[in-house]
């Protein structure tokens, strides 16, 4: 029998006790310092071999779980819905020290699978494809802000380009965030200053394009605020953290993509159409080695479009999906599904046929929400059962042909 150590984790300590069998042998109070875990490992040297379990609390747990794998010691990051849902009485008392105690209590009558800890890859893959979704969070929150501000004192700027947020386009707003600014140059002069001043490099051609279209929406405009309002310098801070912003998504793609390329999944991961290098790479950071599933219900669920259903007596409720996964995996795969969709025409795709089926199928075709959960589904089992026998997408590839062994 093993040595239970099950700790309640919180910001900068845990709880901690000792159990073996149903006799809690010690019980103590853990600083997260150096001294801490030293004194946590000579104390796990002296157990019967030792199983670390705690709650997954975000960033907080990372700690014990890198001192776990740092010294070698087996342990289980426990789910805290699944531990609620197998630790809940009619009576609750919610302490620290009472949590440790019920966390060893219900793993000794529950079996929970040990936790393997993911690749050094995975675990970067994972972190950037965090840090980049922070990157698109922080560059959707400023450019609302640039929006507004450029309403103020140059909105016409907006029509000069097709994709407002490109680099060119937001390195033209910082040069030029209001009409007085243009006016006092010339086309020629103009033109020079977007070839000299731009990241992008543009033909004469363009520039010059760019110089007219810009001269002529300077003298239409008729901004809310004069040259030296503050308005105009909220719009060139904005504009250059858009622009830092930009170069850093790149910055993090390529490092993503760098990676990834590192293991023999992602050639299987973009031979699958509608799947382009970035998006390999995301989802490879989102959903790790999936190979160490045992069946695509388990993924569905890791990324949460299993199916909620409710019954009861003569009641049935509407199905739904369970949404309590990855969120992040699960608009990836979203995307995905939108993607095969559109690019249907360059590449044939037993994912595309399946939507139209259900979109088509009669006498109750399926909205499109749930055609596309039902292709995100499909498409899962399919990237399963490609990494379990190491084969690359091809049309007919299909569970059937291909199991997946449970």
């Amino acid at each position: 029998m093993s040595d239970i150590f099950a700790l309640d984790v919180s910001m900068g300590k845990s709880y901690c006790v000792w159990y073996r069998g149903k006799h809690c042998l010690k019980e103590f109070s853990l600083v997260h310092t150096k001294a801490g875990f030293n004194a946590l490992r000579d104390m796990i040297k002296k157990a019967q071999k030792p199983i670390i379990y705690f709650e997954a609390t975000g960033i907080y747990s990372r700690v014990i779980e890198h001192f776990c794998e740092t010294n070698g010691l087996r342990f289980c990051r426990l789910n805290p819905l699944e531990l609620h849902l197998k630790s809940e009485s009619l009576r609750r008392v919610k302490t620290d020290q009472k949590d440790a105690h019920r966390i060893a209590l219900t793993v000794q009558e529950n079996a929970f699978r040990l936790t393997v800890p993911w690749k050094k890859e995975y675990l970067q893959l994972h972190e950037l494809s965090r840090f980049y979704n922070q990157l698109n969070a922080d560059w959707n929150y400023r450019l609302n802000h640039l929006h507004t501000a450029l309403e103020q004192v140059f909105p016409e700027l907006k029509q000069l380009f097709v994709n407002r947020t490109s680099k060119l386009a937001l390195n033209i707003v910082e040069l030029f965030p209001h009409p007085a600014l243009v006016r006092p140059y010339s086309r020629v002069k103009l033109k020079n200053i977007l070839m000299a001043s731009t990241d992008k490099r543009i033909s004469k051609m363009k520039a010059y394009k760019y110089a007219d279209r810009l001269i002529d929406l300077a003298q239409k405009s008729y901004p809310a605020v004069s040259g030296d309002a503050i308005q105009v310098d909220e719009v060139r801070y904005y504009a250059r953290q858009l622009i830092a912003l930009t170069r850093k998504r790149e910055e993090v793609i390529k490092r993503m993509e760098s990676i990834a390329q590192r293991l023999p999944e992602y050639i299987l991961y973009c031979s699958f159409p509608g799947i382009g290098k970035q998006t390999a790479a995301q989802l490879m950071g989102e959903l790790g080695d999936i190979s160490r599933f045992d069946n695509a219900n388990q993924l569905n669920a890791f990324v949460g479009i299993d199916i909620r259903r409710y019954q009861s007596g003569t009641y049935l409720g509407q199905d739904h999906i369970n949404k309590r996964g990855n969120p992040i995996a699960r608009k990836l795969l979203y995307f995905t599904v939108g993607n095969m969709i559109r690019q249907q025409h360059a590449n044939s795709n037993h994912i595309v046929d399946y939507y139209y089926r259900l979109k088509e199928k009669r006498p109750h075709p399926k909205l499109n929400k749930v055609a596309m959960v039902a292709c995100m589904n499909k498409t899962l089992k399919c990237l399963l059962s490609m990494i379990k026998h190491h084969e690359k997408y091809h049309y007919r590839y299909t569970d059937s042909i291909v199991p997946v062994k449970a």
